[in-house]
C-alpha cells in the first residue's frame, strides 16, 4: 500500500453520526470477488437518486445534488470529516476499500467502530480520533472556507490549517504509525523478513529432505 507521511487535502464534511458500513458501501456491491472498483459506489444510496447495482454505468446515473460529495466545493477531497461512531454495523473490509478507492486518505471523527478502525490501518487509510469539540471546530472551519484544506502530518501526529492558526494533536498506536509511514500492510510486513524466511526454508529442507516432496 502507499506510504502515508504528509497529506495536504481538501476536506469533505459528512455531518452525520453513526454512519454504518452499509451506508459506506451497500451490501449488493459485496458480490464482487475483486478488491478494486468500489470508489464509484461509495455512499451509493446517498450519492445517487436511483438504486445502484454492480455493473451499472455510474456515469449515467442521476446524482443527488444535495449530497456533500456531489458539490463542486468538495471536489477532489482526500480528507473526510464526520461525526461519532463512524463505520459501525457489519465488519466489511469493503468499507475502507471504497473510501480509499474514492480518494480519501484520512477520516476524522470523534469515534469509530472498532473493526472498521482496525481495517482502515490495514488498507492505508488513517482514522483520526479527535474530541467532539475539536471536530466541531473543524466543521465550522470547513463551512466558512470554500475549498478548505487541512494538513495531516502523521510523523508529528497533527491536523492543522495551512496558515497554522489551528493545530490539533491526535494519538496513534506506534506500530500502526510505523506501518503507515512505511506503506506496510500485513503482506508487506511479512516480506520485510523475506530473506530470513528463505534462509529458514533452505535450512529446514536440508535438515529434513523428505519434506521437499510435499512442499
Amino acid at each position: 500500500m502507499d506510504k502515508f507521511t504528509l497529506l495536504d487535502g481538501v476536506v469533505a464534511p459528512l455531518d452525520r453520526a453513526n454512519v454504518d458500513t452499509d451506508a459506506i458501501i451497500p451490501k449488493q456491491f459485496l458480490k464482487s470477488i475483486h478488491r478494486t472498483g468500489f470508489g464509484p459506489n461509495l455512499f451509493d444510496e446517498w450519492r445517487y437518486l436511483d438504486h445502484g447495482e454492480p455493473g451499472m454505468d455510474n456515469s449515467k446515473r442521476p446524482l443527488n445534488p444535495d449530497f456533500v460529495l456531489n458539490q463542486e466545493r468538495y471536489a477532489g477531497a482526500s480528507i473526510l470529516l464526520t461525526r461519532k461512531n463512524f463505520g459501525c454495523g457489519s465488519s466489511r473490509e469493503h468499507a475502507p476499500w471504497a473510501l480509499e478507492q474514492y480518494g480519501f486518505r484520512a477520516v476524522i471523527a470523534p469515534s469509530f467502530a472498532d473493526i472498521f478502525f482496525n481495517n482502515c490501518f490495514k488498507n492505508g487509510l488513517l482514522p483520526i480520533r479527535l474530541d467532539e469539540s475539536d471536530v466541531e471546530q473543524l466543521f465550522q472551519f470547513v463551512e466558512a472556507n470554500i475549498g478548505a484544506r487541512l494538513i495531516v502530518n502523521l510523523e508529528n501526529q497533527t491536523v492543522s490549517t495551512k496558515d497554522g492558526a489551528l493545530s490539533l494533536h491526535f494519538d496513534v498506536d506506534a506500530f500502526r504509525k510505523y506501518c503507515l509511514l512505511n506503506g506496510l500492510d500485513d503482506i508487506g510486513l511479512t516480506l520485510v523478513h523475506a530473506e530470513k524466511i528463505r534462509e529458514f526454508e533452505k535450512k529446514h529442507i536440508q535438515a529434513q529432505p523428505w519434506l521437499a516432496k510435499t512442499i
